[in-house]
């Protein structure tokens, strides 16, 4: 019987979920460190509770721990989402107009992102930006598939009337 408390389970359930689950937190709260610090605390009640956790429920644990510990640090704050730049700053031999168009557009995005509710926003960032599968999102978010195509539905909508050429 395998378990959660074997290094080579618990390195190999780090290595799969852990840059998800820090996506998931930062995509809902859009605070970098505090998302690494709910993903490295929840790792460390996982460890904590090992035995308790059999490895095919570690996954939703820690979703669930992550997200917990966050809501409890959150609180009353309100964070606004400022997404890293899902292309990186290469050198490019862009028109400065060309440039000046793409930091306009990535502004629109970022505030129409913000305006999203939170489950919309998430569900639209792990389909889009992580390349989540629906089933997936539904499985980390505990609803249904039908709930989330309802979401991603909603949120295209909305980012298509802030926003002229998505």
């Amino acid at each position: 019987m395998s378990n959660v408390c074997e290094e080579q389970i618990f390195s190999s359930i780090f290595k799969t979920n852990s840059k998800t689950i820090f996506n998931y937190i930062y995509y809902k709260f859009g605070n970098e460190e505090k998302a690494n610090d709910a993903v490295q605390e929840a790792f460390v009640k996982l460890w904590e509770n090992c035995a308790k956790v059999t490895p095919e429920k570690a996954k939703s644990y820690l979703y669930t721990v992550a997200n917990n510990l966050y809501l409890n640090v959150l609180k009353a704050e309100k964070v606004r989402l400022k997404y890293a730049d899902l292309h990186s700053n290469s050198i490019t031999n862009e028109s400065p107009e060309y440039v000046l168009e793409e930091k306009q557009f990535k502004q629109k995005l970022d505030n129409a992102l913000n305006d999203l509710p939170e489950n919309q926003r998430t569900t639209f960032l792990l389909n889009r930006v992580d390349g989540k599968k629906y089933a997936e999102i539904a499985e980390i978010e505990g609803v249904g598939i039908k709930a989330i195509e309802k979401r991603m539905h909603l949120a295209l909508k909305a980012l298509r009337e802030k926003i002229d050429g998505i």
